[in-house]
């Protein structure tokens, strides 16, 4: 035991307190960061040990470097058709965001998220995965939705919530549900589609199905407690999963530090679980393709789960409700040294020949006016403001598969009291007119 005496010659405890590097009016500087050339990253195989590639977890897996050129182990070589539909698809979802945002800026909607940045994120795992993989997004992956062909309509109309909402105004704007694209309704409760994606994953093996699961959530849900419970699942019944771990610098007003990420890399939490773990450049579109590919092969050979993190930047707020200019420096997405993932795309293209700067300028004038004709459209079928757009009685519908009594007898007492109001009203307006 310490004596009092050992005990007054200890130095005081401090409780440590994770602070960014940059705060409003400071000068950015990511020189700090350590970027692997392209090439240093090996491929292993598929079926490797996850204890023989825990170095995985620290380096950054890359394919294109900053003048365009594609090239080492994980250039997935993919023809200049699927790399043209990756970059169309990325610019089709900075257009739409960009529509979306300044809607909610002019009081259609209430709420919207934009993934400026991190395209890349969403798009090359669609194409990268099976159209019938499950994938189990957060709110930044409206682009798979979109890469499988999911109606832009649809989702102007559910941001909208207004009378051909699929979802009838009952979930929060952009947080999109399809069975028939494999897309998990999006929760606003953070991490909860982690032990979701994997008891799906679960299931699917348990069935002997070929289907395999991916999920998403940001760095920051790193440290709830859904993530962790569903790493240990997924290790012990070696569930084919795919974690996505979007690490893009900041969560809502806190850095990444605050979520652990001054200790260790988020690739790095897959480790103490025995699951197979790599860090990848999260602005290179080839190089998320590569690695996403990787992954759903050793998940549909029974090698066991991955957890990729997306080494990233959240170029713009974290929603329509967040100001960034009060927490970080202006000039930090500029200064970001991973760069544009569109603007890489398109210079790999370029530099390759498939590609030019008139037929880019020709590809957003062609999308810009394709969602602006969508969201005119869409705001026919309603916006924010204009009354509610789904009948009353809805609301009581779609939550069991047969309504029970007591839901029964709330809807007939609710109806028959909006049915005297409406007659007391007709009665009012009749006697009115009398007058």
């Amino acid at each position: 035991m310490l004596s009092d005496l050992n005990k007054q010659n200890l130095p005081r405890l401090n409780l440590h307190i994770p602070e960014p590097q940059f705060r409003p009016g400071d000068e950015a500087d990511f020189s700090d960061i350590k970027i692997e050339e392209v090439g240093t990253t090996t491929r292993p195989e598929e079926n490797v040990a996850p204890i023989d590639i825990q170095h995985m977890a620290t380096g950054l897996i890359r394919v294109l470097d900053f003048d365009g050129h594609a090239s080492g182990p994980w250039d997935p070589k993919l023809s200049s058709e699927i790399k043209l539909r990756m970059l169309r698809e990325m610019v089709q979802v900075r257009i739409f965001d960009d529509r979306m945002f300044r809607a909610q800026r002019q009081g259609k909607t209430s709420f919207y998220m934009k993934c400026t940045g991190e395209e890349a994120t969403s798009i090359a795992p669609a194409l990268a995965l099976a159209d019938d993989d499950m994938v189990f997004p957060s709110y930044r992956q409206q682009g798979i939705l979109l890469s499988r062909g999911y109606p832009m309509l649809d989702m102007m109309n559910q941001i909208y919530s207004n009378r051909e909402d699929t979802l009838k105004g009952r979930q929060l704007p952009i947080m999109y549900s399809s069975s028939e694209h494999s897309f998990f309704s999006i929760s606003g409760n953070l991490a909860t589609q982690y032990p979701q994606a994997v008891g799906w994953a679960m299931a699917s093996a348990a069935k002997q199905d070929t289907r395999i699961a991916a999920v998403w959530c940001g760095e920051g849900s790193t440290a709830e407690g859904d993530f962790h419970c569903a790493l240990t699942f997924a290790a012990v019944y070696n569930a084919p999963v795919i974690f996505n771990v979007i690490n893009n610098q900041w969560a809502i007003s806190s850095f990444s530090g605050i979520a652990g990420g001054e200790r260790a890399t988020f690739a790095a939490r897959g480790l103490g679980y025995g699951i197979a773990s790599l860090r990848v450049d999260g602005n290179d579109p080839l190089a998320v393709y590569a690695a996403t590919e990787w992954a759903a092969n050793r998940a549909r050979t029974n090698n066991g789960p991955t957890l990729i993190e997306h080494f990233t930047y959240r170029a713009e707020g974290h929603s329509t409700s967040d100001d960034p200019s009060s927490y970080r420096a202006a000039e930090e997405y500029a200064k970001w040294p991973l760069g544009d993932p569109l603007e890489r795309l398109k210079q790999h293209l370029i530099g390759e020949g498939h590609w030019d700067e008139e037929r880019h300028e020709a590809l957003q004038q062609e999308l810009d006016a394709q969602v602006r004709k969508t969201q005119k459209e869409a705001e026919k079928n309603g916006i924010l403001g204009h009354g509610m757009h789904q009948e009353f009685e809805t609301m009581f519908e779609d939550v069991f598969e047969e309504m029970p009594w007591h839901l029964k007898e709330q809807m007939e007492l609710s109806l028959a009291e909006k049915e005297s109001k409406f007659s007391t009203k007709k009665k009012s307006q009749k006697g009115t007119s009398n007058v």
